[in-house]
């Protein structure tokens, strides 16, 4: 995404304002919006006020927040390419949507890396789980998930990301840079997510419902369902997180005006990973959908089952033990 002095090569400026960014882009967005953001919502309505806190709901009410985050800041990448890519809410506000935007997906991939973690112990470990899976170690893990957002959103707030391009009446958000700032500080920067919160992640990740889905499968045919959740689980991450993070690398490391518009679709469609976690984690799940619909039943009464509410155990156990879901 190269800047020079104000203005733009001619087959750059063609790429950005093709039909293929201005249309496919923002529609990939709105689609991811509108799907994701009432049921995360809902999700976190339940987590929060009708689930135990306990180990695996922590986590999971940490996963949603970040996919909310990301997903509430979709309507103004929306706006702004259906513009042509025209920013006009001010820089920086820009810097605030592209640091939520990238913050928020990386914070979301590590804690995505660390439900399998917990995964992993609960299923293949179990008498390990007693002591290593406990309210305490979660909220360390969550904490963990917040360092990342933050770190990750902070070299993006303190950097220029809306540019007036001199030859045109638009002002790009992130998508025209210097070519210095961009070789010095940008590619070193998504370099770094990518090593870091990506590529690391995605091996854990890998490696933990791997290691589960051996297990599950040698406890025979009555998890099935679990494991053909567990399948679905890697196969979103890889197919919604991978093509955008190696996409990016290569943009920045190579400079490829070419690759910029493949990589911006990507990106869009990586998004769809926040609108399919709950989706996945929760609404798979018997127990979830039955607290949901009590919830929307009674919202307006506090009356709860104590026993049952004594009886309920972690939603990750139960999805794979009892209801055979995850």
């Amino acid at each position: 995404m190269p800047l020079f002095d104000g203005k733009l090569p001619d087959e750059y400026k063609e790429q950005i304002q093709s039909h293929s960014f201005t249309l496919v882009v923002p529609l990939l967005c709105l689609f991811a919006f509108l799907i994701g953001f009432p049921t995360n919502l809902l999700a976190l309505w339940v987590l929060l006020l009708r689930t135990k806190k306990l180990p695996s709901t922590i986590l999971l009410i940490n996963l949603t927040i970040c996919d909310l985050l990301l997903l509430l800041v979709l309507p103004f990448r929306i706006v702004y390419h259906f513009l042509g890519n025209n920013w006009t809410f001010g820089e920086a506000f820009c810097r605030v949507v592209i640091g939520f935007l990238y913050g928020n997906m990386y914070g979301s991939v590590v804690c995505l890396a660390l439900i399998a973690v917990d995964r992993y112990v609960a299923l293949v470990h179990p008498f390990g789980a007693k002591t290593l899976r406990s309210n305490k170690n979660s909220v360390c893990m969550s904490v963990v998930v917040w360092i990342v957002v933050l770190a990750a959103v902070v070299p993006l707030l303190a950097s220029q990301q809306a540019y007036k391009i001199n030859d045109s009446t638009i002002t790009t958000c992130h998508d025209a840079l210097p070519v210095e700032q961009q070789k010095n500080y940008f590619l070193p920067y998504f370099a770094t997510l990518f090593s870091l919160c990506f590529l690391l992640p995605l091996l854990v990740v890998l490696f933990c419902y791997l290691a589960v889905l051996r297990t599950l499968i040698a406890e025979g045919q009555r998890f099935a369902r679990a494991i053909v959740v567990t399948v679905l689980m890697l196969i979103v991450f890889v197919v919604c997180l991978l093509p955008s993070n190696i996409l990016l690398l290569l943009h920045y490391a190579t400079s490829n005006f070419n690759l910029y518009v493949p990589y911006q679709i990507a990106l869009s469609f990586s998004t769809f990973n926040s609108s399919i976690d709950p989706l996945i984690f929760y609404y798979v799940c018997k127990d979830f959908r039955k607290k949901l619909w009590e919830a929307l039943r009674c919202s307006g009464s506090d009356s709860e089952s104590s026993s049952e509410s004594r009886t309920k155990r972690t939603l990750l156990s139960k999805m794979s033990r009892t209801e055979g879901a995850a």
